[in-house]
């Protein structure tokens, strides 16, 4: 492997050490991001139901389905988000090789609660934006749908292949599981990161049908898709230059999901998770 040298011959930094720290570091963000989002959705769905106090939650809600007049359509709403914690929660530690090595049962049951959970979310997903009706426009929707259809396709090979012990195949379609479960997620970084680069709406618009809304539910899973098939790519090769190009698209995600995770905490979660506890308390 070739590394950078200094003027005597001592490696500075090598492109594989340099892609695995950034990859590391992208995971950690979004690990943390995540269960930042899991708080959220404890405080504003699951506190409020405990306590008796829906009212509040229809009022903090970003999302249509928590507040509407159907009893069995509410319930499948909150089958659908409740959920999204749990795997906030989990999620993430399936990415980690030393978890993976060091506890094979928790990574097979979790990796398995984790998957069953995600075909859950996007089965109900795609009936409460289709079937119920909870979207703000069709056009705004066709990235949330194409992402809850790409999610069954994901999890099968990736279940085909754990089952085939093809673990090199099932650990790259885990992953692109793991982009498409998280998509909605992503979606939420990427659109309050773009608020935050742009000071304020640009190509947005109320009903998340803009050119720039359209563009970001899609790049919000294709994106970390594709770089993740480039830092596949970097890790079967040998090619210094490959590895050095995957180090910089993984930094570009890694970049966009720090800014992400800050936005969104700063400018949703925190101040919803706030008032949702002073509503309660």
């Amino acid at each position: 492997m070739q590394v950078l040298m200094n003027k005597v011959g001592v490696p500075l930094i090598s492109a594989e050490k340099t892609l695995s720290h950034i990859v590391k570091y992208w995971v950690v963000v979004a690990l943390l991001g995540q269960w930042m989002f899991a708080a959220y959705i404890l405080s504003i769905y699951a506190l409020p139901t405990i306590f008796g106090n829906s009212a509040l939650t229809f009022s903090l809600s970003p999302g249509q389905g928590a507040n509407t007049e159907s009893s069995a359509e509410s319930l499948v709403f909150f089958v659908h988000i409740i959920p999204a914690a749990l795997m906030a929660m989990s999620g993430l530690f399936q990415l980690f090789p030393s978890i993976r090595k060091k506890y094979p049962k928790f990574h097979r049951y979790n990796g398995r609660m984790f998957l069953t959970l995600g075909l859950s979310g996007a089965l109900t997903g795609l009936y409460l934006t289709w079937g119920a009706g909870f979207r703000f426009s069709d056009l705004g929707s066709l990235g949330v749908t194409f992402n809850g259809i790409l999610i069954p396709i994901a999890i099968y090979f990736a279940w085909k292949a754990a089952i085939e012990k093809k673990f090199t195949i099932h650990r790259r379609f885990a992953i692109h599981s793991f982009i498409l479960i998280n998509g909605v997620w992503s979606f939420r970084l990427y659109l309050m990161g773009w608020f935050v680069v742009n000071q304020g709406a640009n190509g947005n618009s109320a009903s998340i049908d803009g050119p720039a809304d359209i563009a970001l539910s899609f790049a919000s899973y294709l994106l970390p898709m594709a770089i993740a098939e480039v830092i596949f790519w970097a890790q079967r090769n040998k090619n210094n230059n490959i590895k050095w190009l995957a180090a910089i698209f993984a930094g570009t995600g890694a970049i966009i999901t720090t800014v992400g995770v800050a936005a969104a905490v700063t400018m949703m979660w925190i101040p919803r998770i706030a008032k949702a506890l002073d509503g309660l308390f």
